[in-house]
């Protein structure tokens, strides 16, 4: 009997990520494309699709059941990505329509954060926690929110975009969503990498090399050399995530919080201050609660691992 794959799709600014991943979460192929060269999204969904198609031929006894995509801005209800600021297509692109009409496969989309979300519940650390946010500590911060086995969506598709919560009101830190005082513009990578210059700055300190090279892993190695400024980044930094996070558990009350991503890798230099902040800031009936751990997704299957158990989770959903 043939075995069951699924295309998992991760669509980012640059470049295009797709595997064909099983049930057990192997992917059996994989391979990039560059999404920039595609200024019509008919055009990119035609040919990935046919792409992986052919890449499914090459594989003997599989049967291509389904597209599972995660984009920046999608929208998992209506299929469409909407207003990305780093995609080719402006406005609102109805991408899973075009896929579908290219392969005549059930397609689902969503948000990447969310998409990552789902691959820690159903391939990750969270197989049996029921309850859990998913943090992506990347060039911005993702998120995505489980409630119930369950990943919040609110009313429009968009619910639980932690990174846009504002934690600095006068803050003079824009963000690529038009405010100032977003999280992501302080827990991320470009978010310490502010916060260290800035340090570097108010000690009257010359950048160690060419400010246009320092970015997150400048800052870990510095940190881990005794560099104050770049340990008083790391703890400014798990400060205010542990802060926003300590809010949010008051909403959803997690047992798990997963932190993945770049700035995730820095291990305890970003996980202690972080974990402190949020027991110092919960409220008494939560203290004691809810971890903070790493992700056990690897770094650079976890885009392609979420977004195929998006469609792998549907289609069991259709069966059931």
């Amino acid at each position: 009997m043939a075995e069951k794959v699924v295309a998992g799709i991760d669509i980012g600014g640059t470049n295009t990520k797709y595997g064909l991943v099983n049930e057990q979460g192997k992917i059996l192929s994989r391979g990039t494309i560059r999404t920039a060269e595609y200024q019509q999204p008919e055009e990119f969904a035609k040919t990935l699709a046919a792409i992986i198609s052919s890449e499914a031929e090459k594989i003997s006894d599989v049967i291509l059941c389904g597209y599972g995509i995660g984009s920046p801005n999608g929208n998992y209800f209506t299929g469409t990505i909407e207003f990305a600021p780093n995609l080719p297509w402006k406005g609102v692109v109805p991408l899973a329509k075009h896929f579908a009409d290219a392969c005549n496969l059930p397609v689902a989309l969503t948000n990447d954060a969310k998409a990552a979300a789902m691959g820690e519940m159903i391939f990750g650390g969270a197989k049996n926690i029921n309850h859990f946010f998913f943090i992506t500590l990347g060039t911005g911060l993702g998120s995505g929110i489980v409630s119930d086995g369950k990943i919040v969506y609110g009313h429009d598709g968009f619910a639980g975009e932690m990174g846009h919560i504002i934690v600095k009101e006068d803050s003079d830190r824009l963000c690529g969503c038009g405010r100032y005082g977003c999280l992501e513009q302080y827990a991320s990578a470009s978010g310490i990498r502010i916060s260290y210059l800035k340090f570097l700055a108010g000690k009257a300190r010359r950048a160690p090399v060419d400010p246009e090279q320092i970015d997150s892993a400048f800052i870990f190695q510095q940190a881990k050399q005794g560099d104050q400024e770049a340990m008083r980044a790391f703890d400014y930094t798990g400060e205010i995530l542990g802060l926003a996070l300590a809010n949010a558990v008051t909403l959803f009350s997690p047992q798990v919080i997963f932190l993945f991503g770049g700035l995730a890798q820095a291990g305890e230099l970003i996980f202690e201050p972080t974990r402190r902040s949020l027991e110092k800031n919960l409220l008494k009936i939560f203290k004691g609660k809810t971890k903070i751990l790493p992700s056990s997704l690897n770094e650079g299957d976890a885009a392609i691992l979420g977004a195929a158990s998006l469609i792998w989770h549907d289609l069991k959903k259709v069966a059931q």
